[in-house]
């Protein structure tokens, strides 16, 4: 028996509650985990507290990181005693989650744990940190060199964002933040590199195809129009690695930007990202990320403090990382 924080639906309400389990009832995979971290960030908090329609099935496990031990494997690639990481995948959507003492998953989805990283650091990184680091690869592949000119950085403060910087600045690029808070998260930008903070204000407004070109690159984790205001002033054969859609679905922009300036839009899709490629991600990111990233604001907390501290990270009351010792 293990415990595992289970969600279940009740008259249309999402009911979160810490109970015993055992592994005939983990759903199919081939290689069973221990698993020591999982983490808590703003979708995690939005399933168990049922704001946001995240869950697809119940019951269901949510968290969707985990690290942890190999405990058993069907498959060669992994042996019992093997440290692994797991991001994405539709954990904790629609397959079993980080949430659990153990989880049964399929070893396509595992990458060993990178040399230099704990598992709990591997947590703090998370999904949001190999998003930003596919992102960064992405600028790189698009010819963007530190020289190239300024990387915008759209919703610095959250966990692409702020990895992204990290990132940048190790590579020697110079960086600008955009926020919403610059006074409460001004100065951790400033001490994860970002030499200049911008207000969200100014990249929410109605805006035209073409402005001036600004920036030599960006990432944008927001999307919609504050997408369409970076793509709009990117400089000429420019290119920015788009990740996120809290702002919405629609991308008010024309085609100007793209024929007349040819800057270049990718798509980052970490689940999507093939395994190999995935494996490289977390590899650069364990050399790439200086050991202050670490020391910044994290908060580990048990399994039964999830739920409160989901109420609280929805509610916009948590800062810095949240990371669940199991």
């Amino acid at each position: 028996m293990f415990s595992a924080l289970i969600l279940r639906q009740e008259q249309n309400q999402t009911l979160a509650g810490i109970e015993q389990t055992d592994e005939s009832q983990l759903p199919p995979g081939d290689v069973l985990i221990d698993v020591d971290y999982s983490s808590l960030n703003y979708k995690d908090g939005l399933a168990i507290t049922g704001k946001g329609k995240i869950i697809r099935n119940f019951p269901m496990v949510p968290g969707i990181d985990l690290s942890g031990t190999v405990a058993h494997s069907d498959n060669d690639r992994y042996q019992a005693g093997d440290k692994v990481v797991l991001t994405g995948w539709g954990v904790g959507e629609n397959h079993w989650g980080g949430m659990a003492q153990r989880a049964r998953l399929k070893s396509d989805w595992l990458v060993p744990l990178p040399e230099g990283l704990s598992g709990k650091q591997a947590m703090m990184v998370g999904t949001a940190g190999l998003t930003a680091m596919l992102c960064v690869e992405a600028l790189i592949d698009a010819g963007i060199q530190p020289d190239s000119g300024d990387i915008l950085v759209t919703g610095a403060s959250g966990g692409v964002g702020s990895v992204a910087i990290t990132l940048l600045s190790q590579l020697g690029y110079q960086v600008s933040a955009v926020t919403g808070r610059i006074e409460q998260n001004g100065p951790l930008l400033e001490t994860l590199g970002a030499k200049r903070i911008i207000d969200r204000s100014e990249f929410e407004q109605t805006t035209r195809p073409l402005e001036k070109q600004v920036w030599a690159g960006a990432i944008d984790t927001v999307g919609s129009k504050v997408l369409a205001k970076v793509l709009s002033q990117v400089d000429y054969n420019g290119a920015v690695a788009a990740c996120g859609l809290a702002g919405g679905f629609d991308l008010p922009t024309t085609v100007m930007p793209f024929i007349l300036r040819n800057v270049r839009l990718q798509g980052i899709d970490s689940v999507m990202c093939p395994t190999e490629k995935r494996i490289q991600a977390w590899n650069k990111l364990a050399k790439l990320l200086p050991q202050s990233y670490f020391e910044q604001a994290c908060t580990e907390i048990k399994l039964e403090q999830a739920p409160n501290y989901a109420e609280d990270i929805t509610n916009g009351k948590v800062t810095g990382r949240v990371v669940i010792e199991l």
